[in-house]
């Protein structure tokens, strides 16, 4: 059973913030039916998980707004 990567949250260096309402919005966007992914069904449907093991690995891509 995969949990929330707590070592990885601790010793990222980054905006917290920043990567943490990454991990909201994707979050949303997989929580829909269907869009979850195979990934998602293997961690037994937990989105949080994932998404953050996802962001905190740089596998999702964003692009910081131009008025921060």
């Amino acid at each position: 059973m995969v949990s929330i990567p707590l070592d990885s949250l601790i010793d990222y260096e980054d905006n917290i913030y920043q990567i943490t309402c990454v991990a909201i919005k994707e979050a949303n966007i997989l929580s829909n039916p269907g869009l979850g992914g195979k990934e998602i069904e293997e961690n037994n449907g937990k989105i949080v998980t994932e998404v953050l093991s996802r962001a905190l690995a740089g596998e999702i891509l964003f692009e910081e707004p131009d008025d921060l």
